[in-house]
């Protein structure tokens, strides 16, 4: 790996690494081949990708003969795209200066590259992915490309064969525009318009574009601090205070709450919670039974750090609603 540092594009790849980690998960670079070119596996708890991947930078498509709205990947130093057994290929650009990605589709360029090769993607695509998460971009001949926001790397990544796969389909196609243009909208009756083998990518999709939303409200109401403790650092979650699994849950930025990696285990686990007051409260018996059994390592600075009353946002819609508090805490067994 020490020689493959030289012929690395730090740039490049330091914009999957992030994406990768902002999704929580990790990455593992296996091996390097060129610039623009690296082997990987991304992977969390339960499940792992192999991933070859090549990457370029995002450029304005220039001259007469080209569309003033495209944007393009050059690509270099590759006379074909490598097809590993057990890897999934990934053709990226990278629009630097905004931060979006665009995924091309390998299916359609499997074979011996023509001289000064090139692929493109729509302006407005890129644009609508910085705004909703990820928008397609129909390139023509069944072919699409995707644009998409870091935090939809991940999914990206596993929806790839089925997303790229919209192309064949004008009425697919229409239905997963219609997806990334309405973000907040999940149809049901929309969704199984579309083929079945395509219906698993549009339900993920519109659930992390629902997700996002609601992260990125939550968050940015409580000034990315954890209302718990007041840490930052980028390790703060957006919580839902009753779970969406339960009947009455929504993604209300009042049935909200950021809280940090830590508080957000405690509090789904039922070791701490918040009352109408807004007052924390800790469970006792609880931190009893983990010191009986010798497990109440750090516990007294648990408890040091965490505020009597927590950090509400300004804005009185965006703070926790009463309801929402009181059925989460009977939920957990709460009996303040």
């Amino acid at each position: 790996m020490e020689n493959d540092l030289a012929i690395m594009n730090i740039e490049l790849i330091s914009s999957i690494v992030n994406a990768v980690q902002e999704d929580r998960w990790n990455i593992e670079i296996k091996e390097i081949y060129s610039p623009n070119n690296f082997s990987a596996i991304i992977y969390n708890e339960t499940k792992q990708v192999r991933l070859c991947i090549y990457i370029w930078h995002l450029i304005q498509n220039g001259g007469a003969a080209r569309a003033p709205d495209e944007y393009r990947i050059q690509i270099t130093g590759a006379s074909h795209f490598e097809q590993h057994a057990g890897e999934k290929t990934v053709i990226l650009g990278w629009w630097d200066s905004v931060g979006v990605f665009a995924g091309f589709d390998y299916t359609k360029h499997t074979g011996k590259l023509g001289f000064s090769p090139s692929m493109q993607i729509r302006e407005e695509s890129l644009r609508k992915a910085l705004i909703n998460g990820f928008s397609p971009c129909n390139k023509g001949n069944n072919e699409i490309a995707v644009a998409f926001r870091p935090d939809f790397f991940v999914n990206y990544i596993q929806c790839l064969d089925q997303l790229h796969s919209f192309g064949t389909s004008t009425k697919d196609f229409k239905v997963l525009e219609e997806v990334s243009d309405q973000p907040l909208e999940l149809n049901t009756e929309l969704i199984q318009q579309v083929s079945k083998k395509r219906q698993i990518a549009v339900i993920q999709l519109s659930k992390k574009l629902r997700d996002t939303s609601f992260k990125a409200r939550v968050l940015n109401a409580y000034g990315n601090k954890c209302a718990f403790s007041g840490l930052q650092l980028k390790l703060v979650d957006a919580a839902h205070i009753l779970p969406v699994s339960h009947d009455s849950s929504s993604d209300d930025t009042a049935n909200g709450i950021a809280l940090s990696a830590l508080y957000h285990r405690a509090y789904d686990r039922g070791i701490v919670t918040f009352n109408e007051q807004y007052q924390t409260v800790v469970n006792t018996s609880e931190m009893q039974k983990l010191k009986e059994i010798g497990f109440d390592g750090g516990m007294a600075k648990f408890i040091k750090d965490l505020r009597p009353i927590i950090n509400v946002p300004p804005a009185i819609t965006d703070r926790p609603n009463i309801n929402f508090i009181k059925e989460a805490n009977l939920l957990r067994g709460w009996k303040i």
